[in-house]
């Protein structure tokens, strides 16, 4: 049983921002396997699916982005889930826009979503996918910037980096961190070489 975790801010008034990357990609997940979310009796929203025998859920944290680690504990608390077998997803400013980065463990990197996790599991071992939303903000204007909602333009030139994370995720959730990290390394190959 695999879980990927999708952070963001619940509600209405956030939909479709960057920070929101993670509630967006799940979505997709959601739509292309036929899932819908339901709520649980903590703090996250959740679903349950099956791609070739490989059980998964999908976790969006209904906390508020820098409360993340609360629902997170919640949930693995109940279906005792090991930490190597579930995959955060969060936005990242340090990317340029649609730029995939995947990490198996290590610092919060200044997220504040990774850094409630990490606080709250007592431990930073477990895998990442960071996606880019850039970075074209003045300074002291990063929480502006990535509550604000992604452009029509924006949304349009990330949607193949979306789809190809959805394809990730599917990779991790029938082989794990490795198997996924393959298939990254060799769709990158691929494209490099098609340059």
């Amino acid at each position: 049983m695999r879980a990927v975790i999708g952070l963001g801010n619940p509600g209405k008034k956030y939909e479709s921002t960057r920070h929101n990357i993670g509630f967006i990609i799940l979505d997709e997940i959601a739509y292309k396997h036929k899932l819908t979310f339901k709520p649980s009796k903590n703090d996250y929203l959740y679903s349950e699916g099956s791609i070739l025998s490989s059980d998964f859920f999908l976790v969006k944290p209904t906390t508020y982005m820098n409360l993340s680690g609360i629902a997170i504990v919640d949930f693995l608390s109940k279906y005792l889930i090991p930490l190597n077998n579930i995959l955060v997803i969060v936005d990242d400013v340090n990317l340029e826009l649609g730029k995939i980065r995947l990490r198996q463990s290590g610092s919060d990197g200044g997220h504040n979503g990774l850094k409630s996790i990490i606080y709250h599991l007592q431990d930073d071992k477990f895998p990442r996918l960071r996606f880019g939303v850039g970075n074209k903000f003045e300074k002291g204007e990063l929480a502006d910037y990535v509550l604000d909602r992604f452009s029509q333009e924006e949304l349009n030139s990330i949607k193949e980096s979306v789809n190809y994370t959805v394809e990730l995720v599917e990779q991790f959730i029938v082989g794990g961190y490795k198997v996924m990290l393959d298939y990254f390394s060799k769709q990158n190959k691929l494209k490099n070489n098609n340059q």
